[in-house]
């Protein structure tokens, strides 16, 4: 039978960073990895950084919609119509606003019966653990449904901070094995069983905030896309964008994160096949917003350029 593992936490907690890792494991053990990849609205995109392991036909992007609601009965006929693999191992990462519980629920009624029963693995960041404000609930009811939680971003605490959350989960639930992602392997995986706590109810409504996206133009220099984080509010816990910088003719890929942290790097898988997208999540996204702000970066762009000096 073929184990279905499902990869949760929270907006930028290392879900993607763990996948890789299980891929990289599942191959060099011999198996034969299917890939369902979860996103607001540019899954397609995130799904390219995989193709170098795994061939497309193994690899499914799920886009604009929650897989723990609206979305639950296409991922649900999706998983069914898998093809059958020797050494098969199905991996899927939620988008960073599901709720778990829902997910699990949902998930685990009608799945066919050449597959086990879906699993969950949570990934929680040490550094931002529980301090999300309004947002906190929604990260414990991910650790709850979860029989592994992978910690991250271990580097950047204390001892005494490790040890704290540590506490804290195991107290959260009781039954889940916990490690850190240098440690994660594919033996942490395989004959996991799922979790039988009860978790505390999510309002549906918490699970879930807006997003939206649009075309973004070549931008004339990098110090662009640090206005445009820096213009889009704080409430926003997630951008994303992909284009071309000045007369560089490959893409750039460019990500903030919840806590502010903004990464900037080459998009080494030809071009996105979204095209160039500008993405944000969160509380009152809108498409208006992301137009202004492009606009206001380029032209702080033009205004500063030497040619107008």
């Amino acid at each position: 039978m073929e184990p279905i593992i499902v990869i949760v936490g929270f907006l930028g907690a290392g879900k993607t960073t763990l996948l890789k890792r299980l891929i990289k494991n599942c191959l060099e053990s011999e198996w034969s990895p299917f890939i369902i990849l979860n996103d607001y609205a540019n899954a397609s995109l995130e799904i390219q950084q995989f193709n170098k392991w795994i061939e497309k036909r193994y690899l499914k992007a799920l886009n604009g919609s929650c897989i723990c609601c609206s979305g639950i009965n296409e991922l649900r006929d999706f998983v069914n119509n898998i093809p059958e693999r020797k050494r098969g191992i199905t991996l899927i990462e939620a988008n960073g606003t599901s709720d778990a519980c829902s997910l699990m629920g949902f998930l685990g009624v009608g799945i066919d019966n050449r597959f086990l029963p879906p699993v969950q693995v949570s990934v929680a960041d040490l550094v931002n653990w529980q301090n999300r404000g309004k947002y906190n609930e929604l990260e414990v009811n991910q650790i709850q449904m979860s029989s592994l939680i992978v910690l991250t971003h271990i580097e950047n605490i204390s001892k005494k901070r490790e040890l704290d959350v540590r506490k804290e989960l195991q107290a959260l639930n009781p039954t889940a094995q916990i490690t850190t992602m240098n440690k994660i392997d594919f033996s942490f995986i395989y004959g996991l069983n799922p979790s039988r706590i009860k978790a505390k109810k999510l309002n549906h409504l918490d699970a879930h905030w807006s997003s939206c996206s649009t075309d973004l133009p070549a931008l004339p220099d990098i110090e662009c896309i640090y206005e445009i984080c820096k213009l889009i509010p704080k409430t926003i816990l997630r951008i994303k964008g992909c284009t071309k910088i000045g007369i560089d003719n490959h893409y750039t890929y460019f990500e903030r994160v919840a806590n502010g942290t903004i990464s900037i790097k080459p998009f080494n898988n030809g071009s996105p096949i979204t095209g160039p997208k500008l993405l944000i999540i969160g509380p009152d996204s809108k498409i208006s917003l992301l137009t202004e702000v492009i606009n206001t970066s380029i032209r702080s762009a033009s205004f500063q350029s030497p040619n107008n000096s």
